[in-house]
């Protein structure tokens, strides 16, 4: 055979029948146990790299005495992580589906994640800020990209009945390392304080954090590892001929994709600038203390950490993501709109916009693996977080200006803004959607299920009109040994009838996701 080795028929055969034992084993891919600890695999992939995010504002105080930074240049660690992802995680995203594939790419990824808080310990070890500045730039560029691996993983092992709580738990694990950085850092900070001090101390206590990103990189390996073994006894992609990935291929997405992407940003930027802010609105509306302001404003991400899986599960069982996307919205506005204009305890406004925020998470990420074919997730997911980080970074810079300028209830204001537009886009999802497909991305999982099985009937049938007698006469004995794709088919038949096609059709063959 031409570019390698043909096997013997006993070796395959062998080669079958020890693939065979292996699914019935214990450690089969098709078990619940297998899929269970690659589960959690994915979550803990995204630990690291949360834990070191907010290790500057875990430490906040210390970086203020022991580096001798002012607030001007501490904000600077956090805008040089988001910038660079304006543009740098959809090129991530690319790369993942037509260079390295996702599970190379993920190891890649977690890598420079390491180096990057690697290089920011360094910088704060020798007490130079624009080492630590390079640090987090290396440190954005591999945790958002690695954010759209996680994503992709997700869906090849879990698209279908399970992906929303998947979803759930990764961003119950995301909070989780948020969570654990804030509580155990300055506890950290005071051990390493008995045989350090100033710049030294810190600088130890960030290259200690680093190891959390280290755990992440092997449970990387292991994943690449346990989803090669699944691949292979799977056969997942076998008789499949590879997809094209270009960034062309952009333009072409669907224009109920690009108002997922518009909910990604005007739901999102209502929530962690405010989160950001909110100490200082709890203290001055409600006269609380800065301990009880503190507490307040992190039920957003105390509440997701339990309630995003146990939400996504539901979502799985209902389907209807676009209903759940509209409802969490609603609640949002509820909650910030009881904070703008009443009294009421802020404890029950947070709770409501902490359960809407989970349950947003849970219904929205997945419609993006309903929308774009697979092979080009890692591409789709980068320009979904890419737009969230452009419009985080400048409404980040614009909700300062409006503090300084006209106070808290002109900040709320200009949220409550921003979460009508996504409303809007949310009913114009519905619209699109149920135009193209009849409502697809709101149907349930059992309505789903028999709307994709009538579609690949129907393409079957199509297949069997264009190769019934006599229409394979333009085929080689090559073509007639392997599978062709619906595109394939439908230009040869095209060509045949005298049609003109475009030149691509004919074009070089890339390997597909991973």
């Amino acid at each position: 055979m031409e570019g390698g080795i043909m096997e013997s028929p006993r070796r395959t055969i062998e080669t079958t029948d020890s693939d065979e034992i292996a699914l019935q084993g214990c450690c089969s891919p098709k078990k619940p146990l297998y899929r269970f600890i690659g589960l959690a695999l994915m979550c803990l992939l995204g630990f690291g790299s949360y834990f070191c995010y907010d290790n500057p504002g875990a430490l906040q105080d210390n970086f203020r005495t022991d580096l001798d930074l002012p607030t001007s240049k501490f904000v600077l660690l956090y805008s040089i992580y988001a910038w660079p992802n304006v543009i740098l995680c959809f090129i991530g995203g690319f790369l993942l589906d037509s260079v390295f594939g996702i599970r190379l790419g993920t190891v890649i990824y977690m890598a420079i994640t390491l180096i990057g808080q690697f290089i920011f310990a360094l910088g704060a070890l020798v007490d130079t800020f624009w080492i630590m500045m390079v640090g987090r730039f290396v440190f954005g560029i591999g945790a958002e990209s690695l954010a759209v691996a996680q994503n992709s993983y997700a869906v090849l092992w879990f698209k279908g009945k399970e992906l929303n709580m998947v979803f759930g738990l990764q961003l119950s694990f995301a909070r989780v390392g948020s969570t654990v950085n804030f509580l155990v850092m300055e506890p950290i900070y005071n051990w390493v304080a008995q045989s350090y001090s100033g710049y030294t101390c810190t600088g130890v206590v960030l290259m200690l954090a680093s190891t959390t990103c280290v755990g992440s990189l092997i449970c990387a390996i292991i994943l690449g590892l346990m989803d090669k073994r699944a691949e292979r006894l799977l056969r997942r992609g076998e008789g499949q001929q590879p997809e094209v990935v270009r960034l062309t291929d952009v333009k072409d997405f669907k224009g109920v994709f690009w108002m997922v992407t518009a909910v990604c940003i005007a739901y999102y930027v209502a929530i962690f600038p405010f989160v950001a802010l909110g100490k200082v609105f709890f203290i001055r509306k409600y006269a609380f203390s800065p301990g009880a302001a503190n507490t307040v404003n992190s039920l957003v991400y105390s509440i997701s950490a339990f309630a995003s899986p146990l939400l996504g599960y539901l979502v799985d069982r209902t389907g209807k993501n676009v209903w759940w996307v509209f409802m969490s919205i609603l609640f949002t506005i509820l909650a910030h709109g009881l904070l703008t204009f009443t009294f009421v305890n802020p404890y029950i406004c947070m709770v409501i916009m902490g359960l809407a925020y989970s349950m947003l998470a849970s219904g929205l990420w997945p419609l993006i693996a309903l929308i774009i074919p697979e092979y080009q997730l890692g591409t789709a997911y980068g320009i979904a977080q890419a737009v969230q980080n452009l419009g985080l970074a400048v409404v980040s810079i614009l909700a300062g200006m409006i503090v300084d300028s006209g106070g808290y209830f002109m900040l709320e204001m200009f949220f409550l803004g921003w979460l009508c537009v996504s409303l809007i886009a949310t009913i114009a999802i519905w619209i699109l959607d149920t135009n193209s497909t009849g409502g697809y991305l709101n149907m349930t999982p059992a309505e789903r299920d028999a709307y994709d099985c009538g579609r690949k009937q129907a393409e079957a049938l199509e297949r069997e009109k264009l190769l019934n007698a006599g229409s394979t006469s333009d085929l080689s004995a090559d073509d007639l040994l392997f599978p062709h794709s619906d595109i394939h088919i439908r230009n040869r038949y095209l060509s045949r009838i005298g049609a003109n096609l475009p030149a691509p059709s004919k074009g070089p063959t890339y390997r597909a996701l991973r």
